[in-house]
Parts: C-alpha cells; sequence; structure tokens
C-alpha cells in the first residue's frame, strides 16, 4: 500500500473511531420535569443545590440540568414520546399508563421512587361527607382527569363505595386542574370547584379553612402508604446514558438524606424555590410527618396496576415490582460480595 493509500486509510479509520465515540457519548444536557407541591421536594432540593451537576462532574461528565414544569402527568408524558423530555415525575397513575403504552417500543420504566404520601380529597360543600354524597352540583378538581393517581384513586374508591362496574361513577363530576388554581378556585368560592383531590401543601393548606374538611384519603383506600410520585425515563435514554442516570441517582439520595436529616432546610429551599405562602414551621411539620416517607423504595404499585389492569386502563400486567423499574447496577463493592 503506497504512502499515500496508509494516510487515507489512518483518516478512514479516525472519522469512523470519532463517529463511533460521538454515538457513545452521553448526553451534555439533561432536561428534567416536576410539578408543583412539596412531594417534588426532592428534585426541588436537587435543583437547588446543583446535586445533579455535582454527581456527574465526579462522574467525569460536565452536564447541565434543565428544570422543566408540568401541571399534570399526560403533559409530561407526551413532552418524554415527543423527544423533548428525558427524565418525566409524577404520580403512580400517568407512569403505568405510560409504562403500560410502550411496553412493545420505547419501553417506558422507573427510575426510582420518590416518596410515600397520603392524598386527600377536600371540599368546602358541607353536605358532602362521603363521596356517596356528591352530586351533580359538585366539581372535583384534580391534576388530570382519568389518569392522574387521584383520579385513579377516586375511581377506585368509587368501585368499593357503589359496587363492581360503578368506577366511573364520579368521573363526570371532575375536572382537570393544576394543583395551586384548583386550592384557589375552590376556597375562592366563586367557581364551580366544590372540592379538590390534592397533594401536599395544598390539602394541608386548604384545611386550616374551618370551611373545608377531608372526604377521603388515600392510604384508607389503598390499604396503607403508596407510593405517590417517582421518576420514569424510556429505555434508549437509561441505556444510551448510564453515567447520566447514576448521577441522577446518586443526587436522588443525596438529596432525601439532606430531606431526613435536615428537614428545616430542605422547607427554607423548597420554599424559597417555590415562592410558597407556607410558614417554615409548617412545611417542616409536613416534610416530619410520620405518614410522609422520602424513600426510592415503591409501595403498593402493584395494587393501583391490578386494579388499572381490571378497569381496562392498562393492559400490560407485572408480578413484581421489579418489572416497572430499571435494575439498579452494583457498585463494585456490592459486586464483590
Amino acid at each position: 500500500m503506497t504512502a499515500r493509500g496508509i494516510i487515507r486509510l489512518v483518516g478512514t479509520v479516525a472519522v469512523m473511531l470519532g463517529a463511533l465515540g460521538a454515538a457513545r457519548a452521553e448526553v451534555s444536557t439533561v432536561r428534567l420535569a416536576k410539578q408543583f407541591g412539596i412531594s417534588y421536594l426532592p428534585l426541588t432540593v436537587m435543583e437547588a443545590e446543583g446535586l445533579l451537576e455535582k454527581q456527574a462532574k465526579q462522574r467525569g461528565l460536565d452536564l447541565k440540568a434543565e428544570w422543566l414544569r408540568f401541571t399534570g402527568g399526560s403533559g409530561m408524558n407526551e413532552a418524554l414520546l415527543s423527544g423533548n423530555l428525558d427524565l418525566a415525575s409524577g404520580g403512580v397513575g400517568p407512569f403505568l399508563t405510560i409504562w403500560g403504552r410502550t411496553q412493545a417500543n420505547l419501553k417506558v420504566k422507573g427510575v426510582a421512587a420518590l416518596n410515600a404520601m397520603p392524598l386527600w380529597l377536600v371540599t368546602i360543600n358541607p353536605a358532602v361527607k362521603s363521596i356517596r354524597d356528591f352530586g351533580p352540583q359538585d366539581k372535583i378538581a384534580l391534576p388530570t382527569a382519568k389518569t392522574s393517581i387521584q383520579a385513579i384513586t377516586l375511581q377506585m374508591a368509587a368501585e368499593k363505595a357503589f359496587g363492581p362496574g360503578q368506577q366511573a361513577k364520579l368521573d363526570s363530576l371532575t375536572v382537570s386542574m393544576g394543583h395551586p388554581d384548583a386550592q384557589t378556585a375552590m376556597m375562592g368560592g366563586r367557581s364551580e370547584i366544590t372540592a379538590h383531590f390534592g397533594s401536599p401543601p395544598f390539602q394541608e393548606m386548604e384545611l386550616k379553612d374551618p370551611r373545608a374538611h377531608k372526604v377521603l384519603d388515600s392510604y384508607d383506600v389503598m390499604g396503607g402508604p403508596h407510593t405517590f410520585n417517582l421518576v420514569w425515563a424510556t429505555s434508549r435514554f437509561v441505556t444510551d446514558n448510564p453515567k447520566v442516570t447514576a448521577a441522577f441517582r446518586a443526587a436522588l439520595e443525596e438529596s432525601l438524606a439532606l430531606i431526613r436529616d435536615d428537614p428545616a432546610r430542605a422547607a427554607a429551599l423548597w420554599i424559597k424555590a417555590e415562592g410558597a405562602k407556607i410558614s417554615p414551621e409548617e412545611a417542616v411539620a409536613i416534610i416530619r410527618a410520620p405518614q410522609n416517607a422520602w424513600t426510592t423504595k415503591p409501595e403498593r404499585m402493584l395494587a393501583y396496576l391490578a386494579y388499572m389492569n381490571r378497569a381496562g386502563l392498562v393492559s400490560a400486567k407485572a408480578d413484581s415490582d421489579a418489572e416497572l423499574f430499571f435494575p439498579v447496577p452494583a457498585t463494585p463493592r456490592e459486586a464483590t460480595r
């Protein structure tokens, strides 16, 4: 081979290797999303403290985190499916919906749970003592009708209250609305909204008003604590970005540790980031409430899936939480045990 041929060959190999390296390169900007409420505190702390960037740097990555905000899980799922979002977060209902829809293609799975929290259905209608008392004059605000975790929980409660096949009995009363707007609409007393199936801190703030009272507790419906929020992604993103995914998981664990060890600091970060009209003491009380658990361990997600299977909302089935989540790679120390 001539010298010119060798140079051309070397150049061709270099181009191929460069292309292969580019194909294997992880993203330099990761797009994450969260919604409203203190239940997203782990992500708020992560953003405020730059924990994801910190953990990425420890893994040799110069990563930029781009945080987006949604009012419900359906819009977040649309963004994920269209390639405009990398890591989505929300309730169990929207997650299980997209998990079931993508089994044959994108294979969306959970990256980690964020917490376990009870959700309360609050009303200002004094005549409503249980969900049996809601009538056509009532409107129940929740994040996304039919698919949010609040909507699914309401259907499960309706099935218990009214009998098999009656799970959709209250669906006609539900209105899709973000938590801040729902709280304002109900407590303002000038809209059609008479009830709000919300989340912390909105439900606690509403109950401070003597006109409001709790009608339903999701822990009662589910028979105990359940996962409220989690983070999910497509299999392609997790496979193509193992270091970014590991950095996110590590950042989440660091954030959860801060919340558990220093709730006052976590509360201050959240109030500042959200501009929340709640006192530091009230925020700390919610963070430390015994019914609220800041953990990546999933709780009763299969019970939600079983109902969604039975109601025809999700066709895919699972026998264990492991089928819903991406496996967490063992650390070098764990791998040698």
